[in-house]
């Protein structure tokens, strides 16, 4: 365990944490978009800003990805912390600037204008999607392309995500729900990435649960039974 101060609040952590995770934990609001607890830090969006005073030597950084040390003082509050916020969330809100949770947090946080060229996106490129489908799903289905102003989070060559297995796990944590998933019939679609699949039926109550495709990966990877998923969850349980 180390010990630290977060806005004069002494907190202790263990070792290896990272700054957002313990902040929030100790009921420090710090605002974020592409964090989550997970998958690996990314800092992508760059809101969880703070200021870190370390051996007389304070500089911001992000929270999300800086682990926590003895003895240092983190400031979250700074007059130079929420200037720097206030211009990432013009940023973020000059290229989606119809995404209603940016707006709600743009309010929450002063900004009142942007300053900068609009564009008319929906996607933050905060990762989020590609990392869970990597590290947690690992399908590896989605991935940037691209670079600068034309960068974006595309299938393999822009078509059909033909390694997506239809989970809905990208959908879940994308934080400004831009990427959507409808069930009708015996299909699911995943509307971003247009891939479509057909769901299994369970022995039990009928009810389609889950895609076919996603249900062999699963036993496949896991050396399951080849009955193992003839009945959804609701019905095993």
């Amino acid at each position: 365990m180390v010990s630290f101060k977060i806005d004069g609040r002494s907190v202790e952590a263990k070792e290896g944490t990272y700054l957002l995770e313990v902040a929030l934990d100790a009921g420090i609001e710090i605002p974020h978009l592409c964090y989550n607890e997970s998958v690996k830090p990314y800092g992508a969006c760059r809101l969880c800003l703070v200021e870190v005073s370390r051996k007389g030597k304070s500089r911001m950084t992000t929270s999300c990805n800086y682990p926590v040390m003895e003895g240092i003082e983190v400031l979250t509050q700074t007059d130079k912390v929420l200037r720097a916020r206030r211009m990432i969330m013009e940023l973020l809100l000059s290229m989606c600037p119809g995404d209603k949770l940016l707006q709600e947090m743009a309010e929450e946080m002063g900004v009142r204008e942007v300053r900068f060229k609009k564009e008319d996106k929906d996607c933050i490129l905060c990762g989020l999607c590609a990392r869970v489908c990597d590290e947690i799903v690992g399908a590896h289905a989605i991935q940037f392309a691209f670079r600068g102003d034309r960068r974006e989070m595309v299938p393999p060559f822009g078509g059909e995500a033909m390694n997506c297995i239809a989970c809905g796990a990208c959908v879940v944590v994308c934080p400004v729900n831009v990427i959507g998933m409808k069930e009708e019939g015996d299909e699911r679609t995943i509307l971003r990435w247009k891939r479509t699949l057909k769901m299994k039926p369970c022995k039990v109550c009928g009810n389609y649960f889950a895609p076919w495709f996603q249900l062999e990966k699963f036993k496949e990877k896991a050396k399951l039974p080849k009955d193992f998923f003839d009945v959804c969850f609701t019905c095993r349980s």
